[in-house]
């Protein structure tokens, strides 16, 4: 090729690829004036102010060649830094599967079914800030999937938010985690215990009527009981119970109690500590028709707290549906897929997870706080 033909034309405007002649022949590169063209180092750079790095090129030519390579002008724009590369003799990246197993880069588009162009926009594309954010995104999605299995594209946000600080998208966020293949864990049948009673002594109206939102502490509470299992077989299986009272404001635990047998006393024993812990408290407190709290001793506890009980229907479970997604969140989190083999197993894993739950678990409907944080702020108010 004569070099008169590019004297005008700035090296700036081409990047160079490292192809076999083969290939180069194959792909018909060609001249401004239509022809097929390979060229050699002292053609590839002939502007007057480069002749002299042309020159240093030239010498390379043999090293080259003895490598099976030729370099070949490509109409794409070169960026300083990978002209300082081509200068300094480094291959080209834009080669990897042809130099390792000599692949046509023509074929494996077409295998890809992308275009040349595109594949080598990408090639040349500079990371940006979002793509660094992205990255920084995946690693902290993985460790807390890690930690918390349990967790949905949301709650990977709020948690993101809430200890890193970072304010992004719930989109994003699903992207990435169907990028990096993280799942929740599924969700499993939820079965009561609850038994209705067969002769209630008292019968409240349903005051609280589905309206699980609190204005202040002490305002509104719910409560009810759940069974776990634990045990080595199944012929060794035993059960444990839980009673729990949430405070509808700030979705906190107000008081819990674990015990062998679902019976009064269990609830009684809640209610006593919940007493304790929150003196001068009159809530409306809610609860199912279970025979605990439709027993004549338990109205009267009630009525001496000065609290206002209330009672879902009968049948109807989404009554005290704030109870229920508790229940709901708390096995699927730490109970559901588990093996508990021993009491004291099981325990420890239920006070465990309370713990985090109302100190490190943060809820999008409180303001992507934790029940404590939000608990503190009520009361800082």
């Amino acid at each position: 090729t004569d070099a008169g033909t590019y004297s005008n034309i700035s090296t700036d405007a081409f990047s160079v690829s490292a192809i076999t002649a083969a290939q180069a022949r194959a792909n018909r590169f060609l001249t401004p004036d239509g022809m097929p063209f390979l060229c050699d180092f002292d053609t590839v750079l002939i502007a007057p102010e480069l002749e002299e790095k042309a020159k240093k090129m030239a010498q390379r030519q043999e090293e080259a060649e003895n490598m099976g390579i030729l370099y070949v002008v490509r109409s794409m724009r070169l960026t300083p830094e990978e002209l300082e590369d081509f200068l300094a003799g480094k291959p080209p990246q834009d080669k990897e599967e042809h130099e390792e197993h000599h692949y046509s880069i023509q074929s494996l588009c077409k295998i890809g079914k992308i275009t040349r162009a595109a594949y080598y926009k990408w090639l040349r594309r500079i990371e940006t800030a979002n793509d660094r954010l992205n990255k920084q995104i995946a690693g902290q999605l993985e460790a807390i999937h890690k930690e918390h299995p349990d967790m949905g594209y949301r709650r990977l946000n709020d948690k993101l938010r809430h200890d890193q600080g970072i304010h992004v998208n719930d989109k994003r966020i699903l992207r990435i985690c169907r990028k990096q293949q993280i799942r929740s864990n599924l969700k499993y049948r939820y079965d009561g215990c609850s038994r209705p009673s067969k002769n209630p002594s008292f019968i409240a109206e349903n005051i609280l009527n589905r309206d699980f939102h609190a204005d202040g502490l002490n305002k509104k509470w719910v409560t009810d009981v759940t069974e776990f299992k634990y045990g080595t077989s199944f012929d060794h299986i035993h059960k444990l119970y839980l009673s729990v009272i949430l405070d509808l404001c700030d979705h906190r635990p107000v008081a819990y109690v674990i015990g062998d047998h679902n019976d009064k006393q269990l609830v009684f024993d809640t209610f006593n500590l919940a007493v304790k812990n929150n003196p001068g408290a009159h809530p409306i407190f809610h609860s199912d028709r279970g025979f605990q709290y439709t027993s004549r001793a338990f109205h009267q506890k009630l009525v001496d707290a000065g609290m206002t009980q209330s009672m879902s229907r009968a049948a109807h479970c989404t009554d005290n549906g704030a109870m229920e997604g508790f229940w709901g969140i708390l096995k699927r989190e730490m109970y559901y897929g588990r093996k508990y083999h021993t009491r004291e197993e099981l325990v420890q894993a239920i006070t465990a997870y309370i713990d985090y739950y109302i100190k490190d678990r943060p809820q999008r409907c409180l303001g992507v706080l934790t029940p404590l944080e939000y608990h503190e702020r009520i009361l800082a108010a």
